[in-house]
């Protein structure tokens, strides 16, 4: 999710074209379109259909300019590849494809999906990776949007045969920067068993540990939210900071179906708690 200068709520979702649903008050949103109403073709050989659906788009809005990054891969593969779009109005159809960022093959030891930008004093860096070896961490170029090196750092990552690790998202508060991950199964209905996990560290490319002090790269990972009551599988989650704080936003299931949900974060004890 990303605000505008307006004060208009944006999320962006998977799906065929990039869905694209705007709301004035952070609870009703409305579905005004695609991303890329007349399709993505640069895309098909990585989602391994025509006009495939594309997913985890991760928006940012500033200096009146949308920034998206998403991804396009298949269930299980890691023929996958992170995109860049920008667009000075948000609306479907006026995005400029910007190319390529990063992609990977069965050669590499992680995949190239849920991509998340983050900027610190002026640098930028992109997040990413599901399953394999876990979360890393590369540096943008700032003019480009796209790699301005070839390395590669390691954020998080599960031991071995313990279940999956995707969607990262970086969030600064006070002297901490605070890595957000989901873990286990995403996109099962109510058998889905997602759950939203965090470390912290003093520097954006790491080291992060939970809040037991268990490196992420060994395993570690603190419970933000999971499921509990009538809410099932929390993850997928961003967060971004509105009028009135931190906000996580996730997606989660009920028997009703597929749900956006919205939380405040309270950071005063030095770890996030779901307000």
């Amino acid at each position: 999710m990303c605000k505008d200068n307006s004060g208009k709520y944006w999320v962006f979702s998977t799906g065929v074209g990039i869905e694209i649903r705007t709301s004035t008050d952070r609870v009703a949103f409305t579905k005004v379109g695609v991303v890329w109403p007349n399709g993505a073709s640069w895309t098909d050989q990585y989602t391994g259909t025509s006009n495939g659906a594309l997913w985890a788009p991760d928006c940012t809005y500033m200096n009146g300019q949308f920034y998206l990054y998403y991804a396009a891969s298949s269930f299980g593969s890691q023929n996958s590849a992170i995109f860049f779009a920008k667009s000075s109005t948000g609306l479907p159809g006026s995005w400029t494809h910007e190319g390529l960022v990063t992609s990977t093959s069965s050669s590499n030891n992680y995949n190239a999906i849920d991509p998340n930008l983050v900027i610190d004093n002026g640098k930028w860096y992109l997040a990413l990776g599901s399953f394999w070896t876990g979360i890393k961490l590369m540096n943008l170029s700032s003019s480009t949007g796209k790699p301005s090196s070839s390395s590669v750092t390691s954020l998080a990552q599960r031991t071995a045969n313990s279940g999956a690790i995707e969607a990262s998202s970086v969030y600064k508060s006070g002297s901490f920067y605070y890595l957000f991950t989901s873990w286990d199964n995403c996109c099962r209905g109510t058998s889905s068993t997602y759950n939203i996990r965090v470390g912290r560290s003093s520097s954006v490319t790491s080291p992060y540990v939970d809040q037991s002090g268990v490196a992420l790269t060994s395993g570690g990972g603190t419970l933000v939210l999971g499921t509990h009551d009538s809410i099932v599988g929390p993850g997928g989650q961003d967060i971004f900071t509105d009028s009135d704080g931190p906000i996580l936003v996730y997606h989660y299931y009920t028997s009703a179906g597929s749900f956006l949900g919205i939380n405040r974060l309270d950071f005063s004890s030095g770890w996030p708690a779901v307000v």
